[in-house]
């Protein structure tokens, strides 16, 4: 959490004044700021774009690259705790005073352009992996792909994880639309794999009308579960006995399958023995993802805030079945899609509390609990505060019961921090 009053959150409100608009899609901005603090941008980068699984996908690769000697910077968003999360090299996130001075040297330059809160961050990343010279640059997409900041440096390879209902506003209504905005982060040449078998038509029109490489899950590259692990299967390689990663759900396996499938076609195939992939994916770790925290209760966390998301988190509930009860604590934005994310739950969900999260955007608890109790058919408390949902779950839960945490990043982070404040917790 950064501090309130703390050189690095004075900046942080300020750049929230600095565009009229919150999201101002478009590539003119950021490229014309670059341009002008000429900065010496990474040999290779890697985009990672897609509806869910970008967050997992960016530390598998980071975690693959690490060990091989390459300087490796990480940009990500939103952060979980606080800002800095979201600027690391070589594992270790960036400190206020690295941000601020990436901040300053913006400042600079921007002779009044507008620049939202995301691309200030995106450029400032950047300015940070310059001064530190980083080998690789993984850039999250945090929109879109097309028109979102990251898309302004030129990739050397891309991944998209999938395509599913999100951000509708934004992007469009259906997968078709919104497909084509991801597949923006293509280049004629160069290797865009894409993570999952349901690929829509405009991903494949698109690479095709513009000579990109093309790499599907299902067709160029393969993975199974087996006993206790999985194998993987690409173009040149195969690699059998590899563990589980650390992060939970089958969707993560996919995810790694995506990541392997990137890095072969990238030119990294040297990284891709069972040795290697299975150090780098049995230490991961990812706050607000299927995160379990034993802390008077069973916690469980998890930013799921669309209805594929969701879905995913009902998997993993069901597949643990010793809990007799479970609380949702759930909180999300107004711009979600309510009715996707509570009914994927509905059935394994006993007791509902609804939070507003702490963004302006926020949908209001009561509103949420309202829409939840006519999806459900079951009463939702709406709680005042986040401590009060907390305490309400904690109190009511027995030995046994498990408490799901879920919804907007804006409520599992600070949740987090609650419950490791309040309760002592251990994380597993």
């Amino acid at each position: 959490m950064n501090n309130a009053g703390s050189p690095l959150a004075d900046w942080l409100i300020r750049l929230e004044s600095l565009s009229p608009h919150e999201i101002d899609m478009g590539l003119e901005r950021v490229e014309k700021i670059l341009e002008r603090l000429a900065l010496d941008i990474p040999n290779t980068v890697f985009h990672v774009a897609g509806t869910n699984g970008k967050g997992s996908c960016v530390v598998m690769l980071a975690a693959l690259l690490e060990p091989t000697g390459a300087s490796v910077g990480c940009y990500t968003s939103p952060h979980v705790h606080r800002y800095n999360e979201r600027i690391r090299v070589d594992g270790r996130v960036a400190d206020d005073e690295t941000i601020i001075a990436a901040f300053e040297r913006i400042a600079a330059v921007r002779d009044g352009m507008p620049l939202t809160y995301f691309e200030y961050g995106t450029i400032a990343a950047l300015v940070v992996f310059a001064d530190a010279k980083v080998d690789v640059a993984i850039l999250e997409v945090g929109m879109g792909g097309r028109l979102d900041a990251v898309n302004a440096v030129e990739p050397e390879a891309g991944l998209i994880t999938n395509v599913a209902l999100d951000h509708c506003d934004w992007l469009g209504n259906d997968i078709e639309s919104i497909g084509l905005e991801k597949a923006g982060i293509m280049r004629r040449e160069k290797p865009v794999v894409f993570g999952s078998p349901d690929v829509p038509g405009s991903v494949v029109d698109h690479a095709r009308s513009i000579g990109a490489r093309l790499v599907l899950a299902g067709r160029d590259y393969h993975w199974s579960l087996e006993d206790d692990g999985w194998s993987w299967r690409g173009a040149a390689r195969e690699l059998r006995g590899l563990e589980l990663p650390l992060l939970q759900g089958e969707h993560q396996v996919g995810n790694a399958a995506a990541v392997l499938a990137l890095l072969e076609s990238a030119g990294y195939a040297d990284v891709l023995t069972v040795r290697r992939v299975n150090a780098a994916m049995t230490r991961l770790q990812l706050d607000g993802r299927m995160q379990r925290v034993t802390a008077g209760a069973h916690w469980l966390f998890d930013v799921a805030h669309n209805p594929a998301a969701a879905s995913a988190l009902a998997g993993v509930l069901r597949k643990c079945h010793r809990h007799p009860r479970t609380i949702a604590v759930v909180g999300l934005l107004d711009d979600k899609n309510v009715e996707g994310v509570v009914t994927p739950l509905a059935g394994l969900v006993d007791d509902w509390i609804a939070v507003t999260a702490a963004s302006p955007r926020a949908l209001p608890a009561g509103e949420l609990a309202r829409r939840i109790s006519n999806l459900t058919n079951a009463g939702c408390l709406v709680a005042e505060t986040l401590q009060q949902a907390l305490d309400y779950a904690q109190a009511t839960a027995a030995a046994d019961d498990r408490i799901i945490v879920t919804g907007s990043f804006y409520l599992v982070g600070p949740a987090l921090r609650h419950v490791h404040e309040l309760y002592s917790p251990r994380t597993s």
